[in-house]
C-alpha cells in the first residue's frame, strides 16, 4: 500500500508543478553591430598562412575534406578550384610559427601536405 502511494505521488508531482514562462529582451548598443561588421570586413582581407592537405577530383577533394574535418575539427577546411584540380586547404594561420606547429601534426596524417604562404582573401 505504501509503495502504491509513493508511486502515485511520484507520478502526480510533475503534473502539479508549473513551469516558469518569460520573455527575454536583449538590448544591444548599435555600435557593437558596426564594430562586428568592421571586424569581419578587415579580417576577410587579412593575409594568412594555410595548409594544403591534398588535391584531385571533386569527389577526392570532398572525401579529403570530410576526413580532415574528423581528424582536425578545430580547423576550417575549404575546397578551392584551381583548374584542373580541386585543392583542400586547412586552417587560417596569422603567423608562421602557428602554421609550422600545426603542419607537423597534419603531415603525420597527410604526408603530401604543404604550407602555403600568406594569401589575401579578396
Amino acid at each position: 500500500m505504501k509503495n502504491a502511494l509513493y508511486t502515485l505521488l511520484l507520478v502526480l508531482v510533475p503534473f502539479l508543478s508549473q513551469a516558469q514562462n518569460g520573455v527575454v529582451t536583449v538590448e544591444q548598443d548599435p555600435e557593437i553591430t558596426k564594430l562586428l561588421d568592421l571586424y569581419k570586413k578587415i579580417n576577410s582581407k587579412t593575409a594568412y598562412y594555410t595548409i594544403q592537405i591534398g588535391f584531385g577530383s571533386y569527389a577526392e577533394a570532398t572525401e579529403l575534406q570530410d576526413d580532415s574535418s574528423v581528424d582536425f575539427p578545430q580547423f576550417d577546411t575549404k575546397i578551392i578550384f584551381d583548374s584542373p584540380t580541386y585543392r583542400v586547404h586547412l586552417g587560417r594561420f596569422k603567423n608562421k610559427l602557428d602554421v609550422e606547429r600545426t603542419f607537423a601534426e597534419v603531415r603525420k596524417k597527410y604526408p603530401q601536405s604543404i604550407i602555403l604562404k600568406p594569401i589575401s582573401n579578396n
